[in-house]
């Protein structure tokens, strides 16, 4: 069969990368194209538009690059009809991927449409379920709490799979663990402080300086920033503008394995972290009119996904205002304080155990492939 992928950002090309190599297992004659990065393309699909050129986030941001955005919403449209797949397979990035969706569902086309990711209306734009319901055939959700929300709220049935970072996630071994540190020429001696900045550039920009300005407080450690592979070095050094620090690109499982805390951007990488079970400060900064409107819009109590698995806060969040030197330098003396650390590990034990257990890419990719 033809499958046509669509990922706008670095998590969904990781989970859709997993998703291919569980497609390829099942239906070896399988042709996959789409919208993605470089792990789905190692996978084996071929990529026609990477996310790196797509990030745009936040209202403002969106306004400022509105004409690249709908030149790209023409392109997959014209991409999609060449190609002429037996399904369409979107993940996650729901402010294009529902335009697609309608348009591929219209009555000149009626494509086979798979929703993996579930866009997160339950945080904002609930009414978004009327499209939901009309343009996508099967829906999956990745967090427990999602299918008591589309299928008791909203009567709309939904699979429940399990977290595929389940999947992605893997462990620096003990052996491994010298030789990496002697690869990336870190201090031996000194303990790990991992520093996730985000994936996007207009994100790091907002963010990175503030997080490097805790540093100098913190002279008993060595500070990494895990960069996405998408974030040019150069970018990042212009940041960094000679402070002593560390960046390692595209291993941040490998740097959460031997790091003794972590200043995360929220996002996907805040789960990634907790799963790691490495103790973290969560920030998140933004543009005044993005973080203005989603005040006023947007009905959540927590940004990391930890706290909203968990309903409750696990993981301190510095937002905005309260994202400052002083607040990060606070938060991150508590968690590496020894009694703090271990209650912490015991909260992110019971996440893992809300996540499911491992093998959701293939439950999945069984699924999208059996039904039609």
């Amino acid at each position: 069969m033809k499958y046509y992928i669509i990922a706008g950002e670095a998590s969904g090309d990781l989970h859709g990368s997993n998703l291919i190599n569980e497609i390829i297992k099942i239906d070896s004659k399988a042709e996959i194209r789409g919208w993605g990065g470089d792990k789905m393309e190692k996978s084996g699909a071929k990529i026609v538009k990477h996310y790196r050129d797509l990030a745009f986030m936040g209202v403002y941001e969106v306004l400022i690059n509105i004409r690249s955005i709908l030149k790209n919403i023409k392109f997959c449209k014209d991409d999609i009809l060449k190609f002429n797949p037996d399904k369409i397979i979107f993940i996650d990035y729901p402010g294009f991927n529902l335009r697609i969706a309608k348009w591929a569902k219209s009555k000149n086309n009626n494509f086979k449409t798979y929703y993996y990711v579930a866009p997160q209306i339950w945080a904002w734009n609930e009414s978004r379920i009327h499209e939901i319901k009309k343009n996508i055939d099967h829906l999956y959700v990745i967090l427990p709490f999602e299918k008591y929300f589309f299928e008791n709220k909203h009567n709309y049935k939904v699979k429940y799979f399990g977290h595929p970072l389940l999947d992605s996630i893997t462990h620096l071994k003990n052996n491994e663990k010298e030789k990496f540190i002697k690869k990336n020429n870190l201090d031996i001696k000194k303990p790990i402080i991992a520093i996730l900045p985000g994936s996007r550039e207009q994100e790091i920009k907002k963010i990175l300086s503030v997080m490097l300005d805790v540093i100098d407080d913190f002279n008993d450690y060595q500070f990494v920033i895990a960069a996405a592979p998408s974030i040019n070095t150069e970018f990042l050094n212009r940041i960094i503008d000679n402070k002593n620090i560390k960046i390692i690109k595209n291993k941040t499982y490998e740097v959460l394995s031997l790091s003794k805390a972590a200043i995360v951007t929220s996002g996907t990488a805040t789960l990634e972290t907790a799963i790691l079970k490495v103790p973290q400060v969560v920030c998140y900064k933004s543009s005044f009119l993005t973080y203005f409107l989603a005040k006023i819009f947007v009905k959540i109590k927590f940004i990391s996904l930890v706290n909203l698995i968990m309903n409750k806060e696990i993981v301190k969040e510095l937002i905005q205002n309260n994202c400052t030197k002083e607040e990060i330098i606070k938060e991150l003396k508590n968690v590496l304080d020894l009694s703090k650390r271990k209650v912490l590990k015991q909260s992110y034990d019971e996440l893992i155990g809300k996540l499911g257990s491992s093998g959701s890419s293939k439950r999945v990719a069984n699924d999208i492939i059996l039904n039609k």
